[in-house]
C-alpha cells in the first residue's frame, strides 16, 4: 500500500539512507553544505553564533522516521538533550 503523503525523495542527514517524504511533515535539519552540520555546530559538537554566510548556505535537509525515533529513544536513555555540548 503506497503512502499517499509521500511527494519527494531525499537522503537522510542521519542514516543517508535514500526514503520517500513529504516535506510538510517530515522532520527538516538546516545543514551547511560546508561543513555538513547545522549552522550553529562546531566539529566538537558544541554550539556557536551562526555566521551569516554558514546561513546564506545552509539548506534544510530531511531526517527519516528511523533517525527520529533512535534520536528520541537515546535522548530518553540518558535523560540529556541533544546537542550534548554547548559553547
Amino acid at each position: 500500500m503506497a503512502d499517499k503523503g509521500i511527494t519527494t525523495i531525499g537522503r537522510c542527514y542521519g542514516c543517508k539512507r535514500t526514503f520517500g517524504y513529504d516535506p510538510e511533515r517530515v522532520t527538516m535539519f538546516l545543514v551547511d553544505p560546508d561543513t555538513a552540520l547545522p549552522p550553529n555546530m562546531t566539529p566538537q559538537g558544541t554550539t556557536r553564533e551562526p555566521t551569516p554566510e554558514a546561513l546564506a548556505r545552509s539548506r534544510h535537509v530531511p531526517v527519516c522516521p528511523d533517525c527520529v525515533r533512535r534520536a528520541e529513544r537515546a535522548r530518553q536513555d540518558d535523560g540529556s538533550t541533544w546537542p550534548r555540548g554547548t559553547a
